[in-house]
């Protein structure tokens, strides 16, 4: 990952980073007079502007599909394929096997929901690889550096 790439804000990321109030003191501060050209400098976001875009939506939408939809999937049809196995021919598997195979398989896909956002390209502009390896990586770094800074906020 460049430093370009890194530094470069995402179109449905906010332009300026909002700054946490001050703490209360024992004394009411003075509000200093802002002018109306300073207030109209800064309008609110609105929603078109905190919206993630159609194409990024749609790109997360099909990765989570995959990365969820085929472990669960694979979990349901083991247990018709343990029930089919055990009702209609004489092999037993043992219940805690199928059990802990099917518990394996929920929870890929329950990781799947997160690897499919992570991974997804959120760049409107380039799709990213069939994977999403670098993806990932870009935007687990995105998420952990707010983290980061949101805690460092609260201390």
């Amino acid at each position: 990952m460049s430093v370009e790439e890194s530094e470069r804000s995402l179109p449905f990321e906010p332009k300026t980073k909002r700054q946490k109030p001050p703490k209360a003191l024992s004394k009411p501060q003075a509000k200093p007079k802002t002018s109306e050209k300073q207030a109209s400098k800064q309008p609110p976001l609105n929603k078109e502007e905190m919206a993630i875009p159609q194409v990024v939506s749609q790109r997360m939408i099909r990765r989570v599909a995959g990365f969820c939809g085929i472990p669960t999937a694979l979990g349901i049809t083991t247990l018709v394929v343990s029930y089919l196995l055990a009702m209609y021919s004489e092999i037993q598997l043992p219940p805690i096997a199928v059990l802990l195979v099917n518990m394996g398989l929920f929870g890929i896909g329950v990781l799947g929901i997160t690897y499919g956002v992570l991974s997804a390209s959120w760049d409107e502009e380039r799709a990213g690889s069939l994977l999403g390896l670098g993806e990932f990586s870009t935007n687990w770094g995105r998420m952990v550096e707010v983290w980061r800074e949101t805690r460092q906020k609260k201390v």
